[in-house]
């Protein structure tokens, strides 16, 4: 039987995982500066033993209160095309292994904000986990910082 490790982490009281294939490291809070102007869902910048990494909060993309004052996110560096992303989240779970065949497309009854970033989901025991598509979130991104970009020019 084929399976999938995914490694795991919570937003909002909900289970996500992403193929540990994709991730680079997972770290805890990060000092992050700031970008003027970039939409709310990118938060900032961090130095990663000086690599520049841009860090998109999850909450902000899927349309999820943000984090109280004092709250800290946890940060899952996912490995991209060109460069790194962080993916902010609440924390961080274990490496799980899925058997392929208990993949199921996301239900039709989630928002589309969220199921435009979800490749599947499973159902494990007393739980569902969510897997996301790290792609899906960083093209989203980038669509928005170009409306946004050219909402100014305009």
């Amino acid at each position: 039987m084929v399976s999938t490790q995914l490694c795991t982490f919570s937003v909002d009281d909900l289970l996500f995982g992403v193929e540990v294939t994709q991730v680079q490291e997972v770290l805890r809070y990060q000092p992050m500066t700031r970008i003027p102007l970039a939409p709310d869902r990118i938060r900032g910048l961090i130095n990663l033993r000086g690599q520049i990494v841009t860090a998109i909060d999850l909450r902000s993309c899927l349309g999820f209160a943000p984090r109280s004052d004092g709250e800290l996110a946890m940060n899952v560096v996912i490995r991209g095309v060109d460069s790194s992303v962080s993916l902010l989240v609440d924390s961080i779970g274990d490496v799980i292994e899925v058997p392929e065949d208990a993949f199921e497309l996301p239900p039709s009854t989630m928002k589309p904000a969220q199921r435009n970033l979800i490749q599947g989901i499973c159902k494990l025991p007393g739980r569902l986990l969510l897997v996301l598509a790290p792609e899906r979130v960083l093209s989203s991104t980038q669509a928005d910082a170009r409306s946004r970009a050219g909402a100014l020019v305009s």
